[in-house]
């Protein structure tokens, strides 16, 4: 098991979910049940997910909760793009978001990664 306290992805990942709330609390009211439900939603469960697989028994169990974290950051990516593209977000907002994201993205992949090869 692994103290999802100590992991960095997930550091990152509570600390990302404040600017995507501070975001989606400037879109319209009407988006309120659409994107930025499903964009609040999709940032918590980032660090959750890795939090909860953290406590599995093995990392075959592990990668399983980690790759469900990494389908959250995609959904975050798209939700971002549709919500730049409704004109909702900046562009020079949108790149701060995304690299910010990719970096999570970078980091899940290559910890996935290193625990297939321990398997």
């Amino acid at each position: 098991m692994h103290n999802y306290k100590e992991l960095e992805i997930w550091k990152l990942g509570v600390k990302f979910c404040p600017k995507i709330y501070l975001t989606t609390n400037t879109f319209p009211k009407e988006e309120k049940f659409g994107l930025v439900s499903q964009l609040n939603r999709a940032v918590v469960s980032v660090p959750s997910n890795i939090a909860e697989g953290s406590s599995k028994s093995s990392d075959k169990h592990f990668i399983i909760y980690l790759e469900n974290a990494l389908g959250s950051c995609y959904e975050i990516e798209t939700q971002l793009l549709v919500s730049s593209e409704l004109g909702y977000i900046s562009s020079d907002d949108l790149i701060l978001l995304s690299e910010e994201l990719t970096q999570i993205i970078k980091m899940i992949i290559k910890f996935i990664k290193y625990l297939q090869n321990k398997l």
